[in-house]
């Protein structure tokens, strides 16, 4: 029995770090949500001064009222935790 269990344990999700970000329009209204996988979505950049932080890019619209599309950039140090944020066409809601 503990050969099946190692045998089918890599079916098994690994649990990997999400951050949820939550946008209203600036058109409607509408509240958009969205989740960005730390170990996935992100893109390496680095300074010159070898630093590194990483940046998402997202572009969010809306199911109901309105098709506007919002584009959150997100920027993160070399921990991943969150350094800056800027929105257009909508605003980040905590």
């Amino acid at each position: 029995m503990n050969f099946l269990k190692q045998l089918f344990s890599f079916s098994q999700p690994n649990a990997s770090p999400i951050y949820p970000i939550a946008v209203k329009c600036n058109r409607c209204g509408e509240i958009i949500h969205a989740q960005i996988n730390l170990n996935n979505d992100l893109s390496v950049e680095y300074s010159e001064s070898g630093e590194q932080t990483y940046i998402c890019r997202k572009m969010l619209m809306g199911k109901e009222r309105c098709f506007q599309q919002i584009e959150v950039s997100l920027v993160f140090d070399a921990n991943r935790k969150l350094v800056s944020e800027e929105v257009v066409g909508g605003k980040i809601i905590e």
